[in-house]
């Protein structure tokens, strides 16, 4: 899944005028949250190798029964999943993991050996999650049913009692862990859904500062499991990548994380606005659709007829400033496309999603300009 090379990064930021393939809240600085970052005091030895006891106590309090020893700090939710897959699948296992889904979560087990069998998601229905589908497709050798919700790139979610089904089908399988990727968690749009690691000792759940808050530059993540032996293995695994977190990281998420019932609010009214300007632009034009999203900051629209999606993709960065992630990131059609409506300024969101309505014009341009067979022989 060649992402990198296209990344925002790789491009230069400057190379592109509306940026719309952000998958996160705004890029913030600790002041535009009133977080005191003086860390003059904090003395710089090797951390406790889980993590801040101060970072991971309040990580657990959102999920009770997890206790602080449940948590594990990571640098960021990409190194947890990497710990988690290496922990569990090697050559010869299976893994069912919900698509689409982003590199990170399908390239690590692939590239370890395992059987990676994909729960398809789809638009036609609604991108919902088929739980008989996964309870037909357990085996005996299944290590790991992988699952993010709220969902990226779709923006779908599933409600409190689904999340309690997979986990007690999981459970009943015995030979396999539950991970749930819940970098968006606290942005659902009504009641979060618990922490998966709260309903069960086989679940195990992933986040970050990354997404939701808007702190990428604060190499912080974790995951918290209930399994003993699993958190073991899981600490071992850390230990051998970065024996310890950055103590300088660990302590600005605490304090973010310690006032984010203050923080919070800000960051999701303008979600909702954002997302209100995605559908009312949605409900204007017909060049694109979507499923509305459930939750989080992203949706994934697609072409309602046939695109030149090289001359569309082409035409929307060169000519139009505008930068989405297409759906070949994902593993989808080129036809369908990521879009972020929380990381923009409004201005940017709104012309940007001017630009993907100029440049369909054009892809479509395109292709009734091109030479169509003769019907003569």
């Amino acid at each position: 899944m060649p992402i990198e090379i296209e990344s925002p990064e790789e491009l230069g930021y400057d190379a592109i005028a509306h940026n719309l393939s952000e998958s996160s809240f705004s890029d913030m600085r600790l002041a535009d949250y009133g977080i005191d970052a003086d860390v003059s005091d904090l003395l710089l030895r090797y951390g406790d190798h889980r993590g801040s006891p101060g970072l991971r106590e309040i990580v657990a309090a959102d999920g009770p029964p997890l206790e602080p020893d449940h948590v594990l700090v990571t640098a960021g939710a990409a190194s947890a999943l990497f710990v988690v897959a290496t922990a569990l699948l090697g050559a010869g296992e299976h893994a069912l993991i919900a698509t689409p889904n982003y590199a990170t979560n399908l390239e690590t087990p692939n590239a370890l050996g395992a059987e990676v069998e994909p729960i398809e998601l789809r638009f036609d229905d609604d991108w919902a999650l088929d739980l008989d589908r996964i309870a037909s497709a357990l085996r005996p050798e299944t290590r790991l049913v992988s699952l993010t919700y709220p969902h990226n790139p779709t923006g779908a979610m599933i409600d409190r009692s689904t999340l309690e089904r997979v986990a007690e089908i999981v459970d009943r399988h015995g030979g396999a862990h539950l991970l749930v990727d819940e970098t968006y968690r606290e942005l659902a749009y009504g009641e979060p859904l618990p922490m998966a690691a709260s309903l069960s000792p086989r679940a195990i759940s992933v986040s970050s500062m990354s997404k939701t808050y808007g702190l990428p530059g604060l190499r912080i993540g974790w995951l918290a499991c209930r399994d003993p032996e699993l958190g073991d293995v899981l600490l071992a695994a850390k230990e051998q990548i970065l024996i310890c977190g950055s103590a300088l990281d660990e302590e600005m998420a605490r304090r973010v994380l310690a006032e984010r019932e203050r923080i919070l609010p800000g960051i999701r009214e303008k979600v909702a606005r954002h997302l209100a300007i995605v559908g009312g632009w949605i409900a204007g034009q017909a060049e694109f659709e979507w499923v509305e999203p459930g939750a989080g900051v992203v949706c994934f629209p697609r072409a309602v007829r046939p695109l030149d999606h090289d001359r569309f993709y082409d035409s929307l960065l060169r000519e139009h400033g505008t930068y989405v992630g297409p759906g070949h990131w994902f593993g989808e059609d080129r036809g369908s496309f990521r879009v972020g409506f929380a990381w923009p300024a409004t201005e940017e969101l709104e012309r940007g999603l001017a630009g993907l309505l100029a440049a369909a014009a054009d892809a479509g341009q395109a292709r009734s300009a091109s030479p169509r067979p003769s019907d003569t022989p």
